[in-house]
């Protein structure tokens, strides 16, 4: 439950509850404390408990932890009856991402290189040159007023 409260916190939680508190009405507040927690838990256990009595014997394994969005689909995507370790363990996302990053600068990727010669459109390798000046300085692209 606290797992993530370090010896500082601690001791500064302590302390603080001493001067809120007092040393002499301390012990009996956390004994108030534990009993309200020991209380809710065992409420939580009496409603789980009377759940599964409810939901009959076929729900007998079940556990409420399943009903957390991310825990059910990590338990359905495990089950190997759908085969899908299968395909998960046949995409390469690197490979993938390589070839898109080539296909987007323009080169050939490692496949394709490798089957024969290249055929490069023109002396730019097929890119396109983006900082190109206009043929003709007398053709301005148009203008549209409403636009600016």
């Amino acid at each position: 439950m606290f797992n993530d409260i370090g010896a500082l916190e601690l001791v500064t939680l302590v302390v603080l509850a001493v001067l809120v508190f007092g040393p002499d009405k301390l012990p009996k507040v956390i004994q108030d404390v534990t009993r309200t927690i020991r209380k809710i838990r065992e409420f939580s256990d009496s409603a789980k408990q009377d759940i599964r009595q409810e939901l009959g014997p076929e729900f007998k394994d079940f556990e409420f932890e399943d009903l957390n969005p991310k825990t059910f689909l990590r338990k359905q995507l495990d089950n190997d009856d759908l085969g899908l370790k299968e395909i998960r363990n046949g995409f390469d996302l690197k490979k993938e991402m390589a070839e898109v990053t080539d296909a987007v600068h323009g080169r050939e990727s490692e496949s394709s290189s490798s089957s024969g010669p290249s055929s490069s459109s023109g002396a730019t390798g097929g890119r396109v040159d983006m900082a190109k000046k206009p043929e003709a300085p007398d053709d301005r692209p148009p203008f549209d007023a409403d636009a600016t």
